[in-house]
């Protein structure tokens, strides 16, 4: 298959921990390796599968109340770098940078927020995704290397291409999650631009 990739490494970094279990479980049998923070780390070694946190590898741990997390050069690096560039791989092993080639996000809820009228101003704030949108526009970036799943609506889809390929993807299936993943990037930022014009 052309341009063919195999998933080694996922972070995973999701807000809605629902209908990632079948997911979780065919990669965690494709011997896919798992990296993550907090409630997510949590409810994968919850399913008893190992998941190495985001903090051994950024040697940080989650900071500011959570407001930053996965936001490292060791952890996009990991995303970013491109495969087959000569000094992006130097670099890599210069600053002990791990490859990573799935990335699956579930953004905070910032609608939801919007729409439950007890919310206040500050918990709309707080449901400002920074670091899921980050890794989903950076992995869509380098779709090249990486596969983006940038939301749960995407995980059958990736589940079906590994029931039928096993770990690997084609260049044109990566291509068409980093579409979807744009696609929500735009709708999300739009979300909150309306809120904020509308105040």
């Amino acid at each position: 298959m052309a341009g063919t990739k195999q998933i080694k490494t996922a972070l995973v970094s999701v807000f809605h921990k629902d209908g990632l279990d079948e997911l979780l479980a065919k990669l965690n049998a494709e011997g896919v390796k798992f990296l993550s923070t907090g409630g997510t780390q949590k409810f994968i070694e919850s399913l008893g599968y190992d998941c190495q946190a985001v903090e051994s590898v950024t040697s940080y741990p989650s900071i500011l109340g959570g407001r930053v997390k996965t936001l490292h050069p060791k952890i996009f690096g990991g995303i970013l770098a491109r495969r087959q560039n000569d000094s992006d791989k130097k670099q890599m092993a210069e600053y002990e940078i791990p490859e990573i080639d799935l990335v699956i996000v579930d953004l905070y809820p910032f609608e939801q927020t919007v729409s439950d009228a007890s919310s206040s101003e500050q918990d709309i704030i707080e449901k400002i995704d920074i670091g899921g949108i980050s890794l989903i526009r950076a992995a869509a970036k380098n779709f090249d290397d990486v596969v983006i799943v940038p939301s749960k609506a995407q995980y059958d889809e990736l589940l079906d291409i590994l029931n039928k390929q096993g770990a690997e993807t084609t260049r044109e299936q990566r291509r068409g999650f980093a579409c979807k993943a744009f696609g929500v990037s735009s709708h999300y930022d739009t979300a909150i631009n309306g809120w904020f014009a509308n105040k």
